[in-house]
């Protein structure tokens, strides 16, 4: 049952993802990849949220582990870094590799710190 409900969070964070990376890259005049680093920082910080409210069973496999999983993307993450590299766009490879993961840890720790403040769930 636990593999099911991830699957259908899954399949829901994966369209979300498409489409509004779709959406974001269509609108951008930058070859930064923004619409990737928005997705994964506000992954983050909607994970970190999530394990600070500290959800059990369903609801975490259904949005933490399904929709999160799928809407933040490890894969493009790394195949948008290196198109920048391969392109000697070093100055965006580095600013991305490295904003993307200082930000990403801060959008954890502040999900976490206000679902643990504000005490949701």
């Amino acid at each position: 049952m636990g593999v099911l409900i991830v699957g259908i969070g899954g399949f829901f964070g994966a369209a979300a993802r498409f489409g509004l990376g779709k959406y974001m890259s269509q609108r951008s005049r930058s070859t930064f990849p923004i619409g990737t680093f928005l997705i994964n920082i506000s992954g983050a910080f909607l994970l970190g949220l999530l394990s600070g409210a500290a959800p059990r069973g369903g609801f975490y496999l259904l949005f933490g582990e399904g929709f999160l999983g799928a809407y933040t993307t490890f894969s493009t993450f790394m195949y948008e870094g290196f198109r920048l590299f391969k392109h000697s766009e070093k100055l965006n490879f580095y600013s991305y590799i490295f904003i993307s993961l200082i930000f990403g840890v801060i959008g954890f720790a502040v999900g976490h710190t206000v679902a643990r403040t504000i005490k949701i769930i």
